[in-house]
């Protein structure tokens, strides 16, 4: 054992885990913990200019390198602010790791008005955390650390938070550190395989339906040879744009949920009610099975608590996806299951319908998308925000590499993606990042181009301006006789760029972009492409049209309870 500080513990403890940065804000409750960030070798600090972009940043890191991302923060309004950023971690299973300050340890509980004190801070943050522990005195800090990397990196990965108060940081005692904790890949029992693999070979119709799960556990070429073993098509979820290409053909590409009016084709929804076998891989099914309560369900889930949730026609595969999908190949060679009629011709002249779809609806979003789509390169991560265009790109917009792309998940977090998309920058310098977000959820974190310019941190941002909260103004008008308060008064984003050091462009008209993306990718700089929207009218996306059948523009029979 050797005599550490808890600021020395921790950050000796977080090089052991493979943790390269920490995302945070230096305050005073976590003076000691900065200083053992600053004096260890192989770990550095990005300090960000507010606390929601930790977690944000944090996030984005994960979610492309596959890796833990690290943040840090006061407690109290630290740990408020950096909620956000964990809201869309737990929407989309991805692994951070907060790390907050306390207030002293005598002083915890008794609501004494200390600096930053919030009584039970855990609770503030205790629903969209997997796992939380206080460490108080600096030998629990190993212990916290790896409990905290085991817990997500087993089982379903979700945020974790560790607590640890001011003079923990600074105190000095023998500990003893930890080697990382040996992970196992789940795989579920032999005999649940073989029922799997028994519906499967006799199935007519069966479809693959993967989830963001797929990319949690690594397991994109594993799916990929699944469906060439077995000729089955692959559709995906949202999370799960970019689990396998777009261009493969058998790939039809990504969906939502399993209502015929919730989808924006009618002929991927009679693919999926045409499935007598559909293979859920790390899928939440959040909405249900796309092909109903007809057909047979696989359901292949790290969540044991997803696995029966869904239907009562299920044979639960409580696994890994690619420890299960790997046990499962050589069951299904050995069975044949390949002998059926390869489904790509079908597969593509369904892709053509959707394609020729969009044009004859003649919808302003498809044409600008795809001109993205082709003008980025196709290794590029894409951080999609919560805007128009992005709702639009959760079905249309085509991912060939995996952990390319990026959105807000279930928690649709407003101003987001700008620092998410500088986190996914910092796990990838070296590949191209763009960010492709609206004015008013860039304005939320907009003094992070400050860090961006500090660190380097290179993303291209298109922002498409329209001097509006759009899909709020056009909802209002809609549904309730006209807009209110939703009109936003703009900075010049070129000046605003151009004052941090950063550069900014502006397009004359959206097709622009064609020259202007690539031009700002050649610079290496943080780039802010000023993109106006004001003349265009655009569409709802038919992929959310469904959600305004819902509680909050249509009252709802039995909302209200009647005595």
């Amino acid at each position: 054992m050797t005599k550490l500080s808890g600021g020395e513990a921790l950050a000796k403890s977080l090089v052991r885990e493979g943790c390269e940065v920490v995302f945070g804000i230096p305050g005073i409750q976590i003076y000691g913990l900065v200083a053992g960030i600053r004096d260890e070798p192989g770990i550095r600090m990005i300090t960000t200019r507010h606390e929601q972009a930790t977690t944000y940043m944090a996030d984005g890191y994960a979610r492309v390198s596959g890796k833990i991302g690290v943040a840090m923060v006061v407690p109290g309004v630290g740990i408020y602010n950096a909620a956000s950023g964990l809201t869309t971690a737990y929407s989309r299973s991805s692994p951070v790791l907060l790390i907050a300050g306390q207030i002293p340890r005598e002083h915890i509980g008794r609501g004494l008005g200390g600096i930053h004190e919030v009584i039970n801070q855990t609770n503030v943050v205790s629903t969209v955390t997997k796992w939380q522990y206080m460490a108080l005195t600096p030998r629990e800090i190993p212990y916290a650390v790896s409990e905290a990397f085991r817990q997500m990196r087993t089982g379903r990965p979700r945020p974790t938070m560790i607590e640890i108060p001011p003079e923990v940081a600074v105190e000095r005692e023998e500990v003893q550190l930890r080697d990382t904790a040996p992970i196992s890949r789940i795989v579920p029992d032999h005999k649940q395989l073989d029922k799997a693999v028994r519906a499967i070979t006799k199935s007519d119709f069966p479809l693959i339906f993967a989830g963001g799960g797929v990319a949690r556990s690594n397991a994109e070429a594993a799916l990929v040879e699944l469906a060439e073993a077995t000729n089955i098509p692959v559709m995906t979820s949202g999370g799960g744009k970019g689990v396998i290409p777009d261009s493969h053909p058998l790939c039809y590409g990504s969906c939502i949920s399993p209502s015929a009016e919730q989808y924006e084709f009618n002929q991927l929804f009679e693919v999926m009610q045409s499935a007598d076998l559909v293979i859920g891989v790390g899928s939440r099914f959040a909405l249900g099975n796309p092909a109903g309560e007809s057909s047979v369900l696989i359901n292949i889930n790290i969540d044991d608590a997803e696995l029966t949730r869904i239907q009562a026609n299920t044979i639960p595969l409580h696994g890994d996806a690619k420890a299960t999908i790997e046990a499962l190949l050589p069951l299904l060679k050995e069975a044949n299951a390949g002998d059926r009629p390869s489904p790509a011709a079908g597969v593509a002249a369904a892709r053509k319908l959707i394609a020729y779809y969009d044009i004859a609806e003649k919808e302003p979003q498809y044409p600008i998308l795809k001109m993205i789509e082709d003008t980025i390169p196709d290794e590029a991560v894409i951080v999609w925000g919560v805007s128009q265009f992005g709702m639009y790109a959760r079905t249309h917009y085509k991912v060939n590499h995996p952990k390319t792309y990026i959105d807000s998940g279930y928690s649709l977090n407003l101003g987001y993606s700008f620092p998410t998309a500088l986190g996914a920058k910092v796990a990838c310098p070296d590949r191209p990042v763009v960010c492709v977000v609206g004015d008013g959820g860039f304005m939320f974190a907009a003094s992070e181009l400050s860090t961006a310019v500090k660190y380097d941190i290179n993303v291209v941002t298109v922002l498409f301006r329209d001097d509006d909260y759009g899909n709020v103004s056009r909802d209002l008008n809609e549904f309730f006789g006209g807009t209110y308060e939703t009109d936003l008064h703009n900075p010049d984003f070129v000046s605003f760029a151009e004052s941090f050091g950063a550069v900014g462009m502006r397009a004359e008209d959206p097709m622009d972009l064609q020259k202007l993306i690539p031009k700002a990718l050649e610079l290496e700089a943080p780039v802010i492409i000023d993109v106006p929207i004001t003349h265009m009218q655009l569409p709802r996306p038919r992929l959310i049209r469904h959600l305004y059948s819902s509680p909050w523009t249509t009252p709802q029979e039995g909302l209200i309870q009647r005595t």
